[in-house]
């Protein structure tokens, strides 16, 4: 980042903190503070350039103060999330409390942004109190459970840079779920029944008791012990709480049901399994869970699950429950990308269509965009739609500072310039931190892309970016001269290009919605390694793929 560009993003955020007005003294301490060396270089040019600023600033309504912060400058708001000492005032909590969080994803499909949310928020919260956080498998259900995603979603975890303190399975657990159930059959508050699903649920849905509930703890437990035997559907285990009560879920709740479906960890080991809220009340509960944030659609199991803690005289776990968001068009149902995929309408989990962690790393999207995003939505009650632009504005800022410039010129065009000098020049490879790098020996003949060629007119002056300037004159292309100044006063169109060269790299970009862009690169490209992120000049940045020999595979992240 420049002072220019340091002195705008310091007076926007010293404007919108006092009423629209930025006051240059402060700007200029937070500029030297971000780019002390460059900052003090010049006192004097500093001092103008930031007085430029402020007034330029100061003169626009706060709210578009804020609109250009939201779009150029989104880490400002990112880092106030970050700073505010009161982003989980809600829990209450005091300095020295206990504090023990979890995240308990199911390991039944590709881990998408949304699971980011909730794994970054109780991450962060143990982190803020120097507690305890958890990664814990909710493992419970053999029907849903694929070993596969266990691997994937510890792997996807760990490149967002989450460090758990314990990783926990929960169907490590089965011998504690039973002790546990059998305790509140012998206390008299749960049952087993054997009503037909339709029938369970019209009665509850009615407040009506069946016959099953009556029956005593010593016959319920008879006929615990024999559940194992028992065929799929005939027969659950319910609490027994009230079938009046406001909330549905606390009317009489299956908590064990009848699976006979091998497990992906444990195999055949195991028929009787507890349902979503019996093991995740005890999970919290038995190892300690103080305070969870997650999607409000478990809001209405909260009660239930607290329910269940007191019961059993358990940990009380705090939740908290926040709205989701959703990225305009883009699919996040499981089911519906399962079936995408298999009529061939995505190209995987990884397609980059998609909001899974898996496509946008594979895409080029950061860890840190990633979180700082997910921030950005705050923990409010309301659901929102977001598009690709607000996850790309994050991600932009962080790859603008990071990736090198190469040339990348698609669909390449040879032209001739006539009577171009040869020339060395040499290009950087970041036009902040990385100065020089990519050299170029030029003559007259240059590849440049289609887009430009088919827009070149005569008559006016072109420059490609640090060489020369040209001009077109009827079918053929002239030299004109060197001198950007010139440009500058009477030209139309800066291009990119690449010297006519026997070692430029063969380039294929895959494209968001699949198609293929084919072309050339410069030759420093051949030196990179899968996985590095680039910004292609006047094209946009993309991720390695994959190298073979003589061609480089790249996926376009964005503008």
């Amino acid at each position: 980042m420049g002072l220019k560009e340091a002195a705008e993003k310091h007076a926007l955020d010293n404007a919108v903190k006092f009423n629209g007005k930025a006051n240059p003294k402060a700007v200029i301490g937070s500029v030297i503070q971000e780019l002390e060396d460059e900052a003090k270089k010049d006192m004097k040019a500093l001092s103008q350039i930031i007085q430029e600023a402020v007034k330029r600033i100061n003169n626009l309504p706060v709210d578009e103060q804020k609109k250009i912060i939201k779009e150029k400058y989104p880490e400002l708001l990112v880092e106030k999330i970050k700073e505010e000492k009161d982003i989980f005032a809600f829990f209450k909590i005091q300095q020295g409390d206990k504090v023990i969080t979890a995240f308990p994803p199911g390991p039944e499909k590709y881990p998408h942004i949304g699971h980011a949310k909730a794994l970054l928020l109780n991450f962060l919260l143990a982190k803020r109190y120097d507690g305890k956080f958890i990664l814990r498998f909710e493992d419970t259900n053999p029907l849903l459970v694929k070993k596969e995603f266990y691997d994937i979603m510890v792997d996807n975890f760990k490149w967002m840079g989450v460090k758990w303190d314990e990783l926990q399975y929960a169907s490590d657990n089965m011998k504690l779920f039973y002790e546990l159930a059998e305790k509140i059959i012998n206390s008299g508050d749960a049952y087993m029944c054997s009503c037909d699903v339709d029938s369970m649920r019209e009665k509850r849905g009615k407040g009506k008791p069946c016959a099953c509930r009556d029956k005593p703890p010593k016959q319920n437990m008879d006929e615990w012990k024999t559940f194992p035997k028992q065929r799929p559907g005939s027969m659950v285990l319910r609490l027994k709480i009230d079938l009046m009560h406001f909330n549905s879920t606390m009317r009489d709740p299956t908590i064990f049901r009848i699976i006979n479906e091998p497990h992906a960890r444990l195999g055949k080991k195991y028929t009787i399994w507890p349902n979503y809220d019996f093991q995740n009340a005890i999970m919290d509960g038995y190892y300690g869970v103080t305070h969870r944030l997650r999607s409000k659609e478990f809001e209405m199991r909260s009660e239930l699950q607290s329910y269940i803690q007191k019961l059993l005289g358990l940990t009380n776990t705090t939740t908290y429950e926040f709205a989701r968001f959703n990225l305009k068009g883009v699919p996040s149902s499981g089911r519906v990308i399962r079936e995408m995929i298999n009529k061939g309408e995505l190209i995987g989990w990884d397609d980059p269509r998609l909001a899974t962690l898996v496509a946008l790393r594979r895409r080029g999207f950061t860890p840190e965009a990633i979180e700082n995003f997910v921030l950005s939505t705050g923990m409010t009650k309301s659901e929102a739609t977001l598009t690709w632009d607000d996850l790309i504005v994050h991600n932009r800022r962080v790859l603008d500072e990071k990736s090198n410039r190469y040339f990348f010129v698609a669909e390449p065009v040879m032209i001739v310039i006539e009577d171009a000098p040869q020339l060395d020049i040499e290009l950087h490879l970041h036009p902040e931190h990385r100065k020089g790098g990519r050299k170029f020996s030029v003559a007259d003949e240059y590849y440049i892309s289609r887009e430009d060629y088919d827009v070149l007119k005569g008559g006016k002056l072109y420059r490609f970016m640090d060489c020369i300037n040209f001009m077109k004159k009827g079918k053929k292309f002239v030299y004109d001269s060197t001198e950007y100044r010139k440009f500058k006063a009477e030209g139309d169109k800066i291009m990119h290009y690449l010297p006519v060269q026997d070692d430029l790299v063969h380039v294929e970009v895959t494209m968001p919605d699949q198609s293929i862009v084919k072309g050339l690169g410069e030759p420093l490209m051949a030196d990179l390694k899968v996985g590095d992120i680039i910004q292609a000049e006047r094209f946009g940045f993309m991720k390695l793929d994959k190298k073979e020999k003589d061609k480089l595979f790249f996926w376009y992240t964005h503008k």
